[in-house]
């Protein structure tokens, strides 16, 4: 018989650096370090540093799973969002994200990419985690989604949207007063023959109460709404630039058009431009969002900037402030109304 003896199988776990690993190194207590984790404002800026000089040599890392069992709640966050891809709500999960961690608080971020169905099964998911707290996007839910927000026992907060009607937290802005205030300032600028252009992504329900401010507007003023459709299958640019070539073959054709967002709007500037028309002496166009690039186009881009980065920020305090991990100065604010800017530039 073979005297060979079978290699001595490694426990899971064995070996792992513990919390107590890193006390004993950094010669302080267990609950210290574990404090430096779960409350590091009470830690003292020079035994942080000290603490994860330590954690990185040994790297170490923390069992979040077992300090959630503990606390019967993690340290996660879970966000929901329309569009991870898409610019205009990357400042808000910044500012979200880095409110959070000063704090030892976590994201955990999913996409719905604006479908009802997609964004049930990812708050289903994370309540399923037991998050700390929970922020979705506008107030646009399926009914099974605003069951389970009714019945969640954590803090929640609906972003990018104001409907103190409803029970969570609201951060953010009347997207009915965008359009109305981006058909006002075109009838001021003496345009009469404003059109708008919707977002080819279905499930932009937003975008459409700022296509039915605008339309308000117009009809009181006694002129005609245009509302032009992209197919659902373009891309924002090919769908600005379907409806650009579409509205200008119409007779009378229009003097400005408003696109539910910047994407549209320069995919319509562009062709345009190519089609020959003077942006904005034969057409102004106007957007929303305020990309990156909205100043860089030729003409610049004259658009709406959402609160966005601040919607983050705010979102994160409040949430904080719910869990009592920050103090509020005053009472905990459930309706949080923010401004847009209306950023004039040349294209109309």
């Amino acid at each position: 018989m073979s005297s060979v003896k079978e290699p001595t199988r490694k426990r899971r776990g064995a070996g792992r650096v513990t919390l107590s690993t890193v006390a004993k190194q950094v010669g302080v207590s267990a609950i210290t370090v574990s404090r430096y984790f779960n409350q590091p404002e009470q830690v003292s800026p020079d035994l942080r540093e000290r603490i994860q000089a330590v954690v990185n040599e040994l790297g170490y890392v923390p069992n979040l799973v077992a300090g959630g069992l503990a606390s019967a709640r993690g340290r996660i966050v879970g966000m929901v969002i329309p569009n991870i891809s898409g610019p205009i709500f990357a400042n808000t999960i910044q500012g979200f994200s880095d409110t959070l961690a000063a704090h030892g608080y976590q994201l955990l971020l999913a996409s719905s990419y604006f479908s009802e169905e997609q964004e049930e099964n990812a708050v289903r998911a994370f309540l399923g985690w037991s998050p700390a707290a929970l922020v979705v996007t506008s107030h646009f839910h399926s009914p099974g989604t605003d069951k389970m927000l009714t019945e969640a026992d954590i803090p929640l907060v609906e972003i990018w949207d104001y409907r103190p009607e409803r029970t969570p937290m609201q951060v953010g802005f009347l997207h009915h007063e965008v359009g109305v205030r981006a058909a006002q300032y075109l009838l001021g600028k003496g345009y009469q023959r404003i059109a708008f252009v919707q977002n080819s992504v279905a499930g932009d329900f937003s975008a459409l109460e700022r296509r039915d401010g605008y339309a308000q507007t117009l009809r009181e003023a006694g002129l005609e709404p245009w509302v032009f459709v992209p197919s659902s299958d373009a891309t924002p640019f090919e769908g600005g630039k379907q409806a650009m070539d579409a509205l200008m073959k119409r007779s009378p054709r229009p003097d400005a058009i408003i696109f539910a967002n910047d994407n549209l709007a320069a995919g319509g500037l562009l062709a345009g431009q190519r089609a020959g028309v003077r942006i904005p002496q034969d057409c102004a166009v106007m957007g929303f969002g305020d990309y990156a690039f909205a100043e860089m186009l030729l003409p610049s881009l004259t658009t709406i900037k959402p609160p966005a980065q601040q919607i983050g920020e705010v979102a994160a305090l409040r949430v904080l402030q719910a869990l009592g991990v920050v103090e509020a100065s005053e009472p905990l604010e459930r309706l949080n109304l923010l401004d847009c800017e209306l950023v004039e530039r040349e294209s109309a």
